[in-house]
């Protein structure tokens, strides 16, 4: 476990300790997406389903969750965001939205946790907004694209297909 960070030498799980990093500006960009019906779609698309603005109040979502990511990620350090921008893509031919996320800091820990917990609550809202209409939707290919910054350095996906 010795390359597993989140143990010590024990095997016991602990909060990494960061006080002597330096901060640094860092930034990292999720992707995810869901499926649905083409009808579902076209409510998305047209602003026409019962509760609202779907992408609307999903992109509040996810920027509600990037904040609040350690207080659902157990050993996550809580850390001052100083940006967090989600945004959608409507494809018609895969019935999908693609939701990215963009979360940035200047600290001493990344912020890839905050990025990927953003995407994941966008597409719960938007399931949650569309339920009535359509359970069958599939939430799939939360993955991070791309990281910046930090000892460990740059890093951007090779494989870059949507859903």
């Amino acid at each position: 476990m010795a390359d597993l960070t989140h143990f010590d030498g024990a095997g016991r799980a602990h909060m990494v300790d960061v006080g002597a990093k330096p901060a640094t500006a860092r930034v990292a960009v999720a992707g995810g997406s869901i499926r649905m019906q083409a009808a579902t779609l076209a409510r998305v698309r047209d602003g026409k389903a019962d509760k609202g603005d779907v992408l609307g109040v999903a992109r509040i979502a996810a920027i509600m969750a990037g904040k609040k990511t350690a207080d659902l990620i157990p050993l996550c350090h809580p850390i001052p965001l100083t940006h967090v921008a989600c945004d959608f893509e409507l494809d018609e031919a895969a019935c999908a939205v693609h939701c990215t996320v963009r979360a940035e800091t200047v600290g001493a820990t990344g912020v890839e946790m905050e990025a990927l917990t953003a995407v994941q609550v966008a597409l719960l809202t938007i399931y949650d907004m569309c339920k009535a209409v359509d359970r069958g939707m599939v939430m799939e290919n939360v993955r991070l694209l791309e990281k910046r910054g930090g000892k460990s350095g740059d890093w951007v996906r090779q494989d870059t297909r949507q859903g």
